[in-house]
């Protein structure tokens, strides 16, 4: 599964994946291989991220959204909480 996490400015993330955890509206939701097809809202809050290399990646987001595709997943954020 490959993940690709886009501010306005730069790319946060572009890579294989073994899951992504992110806050939607309604709580966190987590991405694994073979995710139903999904387009949802984020709102402000910590993204994990498992590569597929195994070192565990997390930042904090300002809102945005997340589509998920043929294991196509895209996470588009307005900027990321320092």
């Amino acid at each position: 599964m490959n993940l690709t996490v886009l501010t306005p400015g730069k790319e946060l993330f572009n890579g294989a994946i073994t899951s992504v955890k992110v806050p939607g509206f309604n709580g966190q939701f987590e991405v694994l291989k073979n995710h139903a097809p999904i387009v949802s809202a984020l709102q402000n809050g910590e993204v994990r991220i498992l590569p597929a290399s195994g070192e565990k990646v997390t930042f904090s987001i300002e809102k945005g959204f997340i589509e998920v595709l043929n294991n196509e997943v895209s996470v588009l954020v307005q900027g990321v909480k320092e």
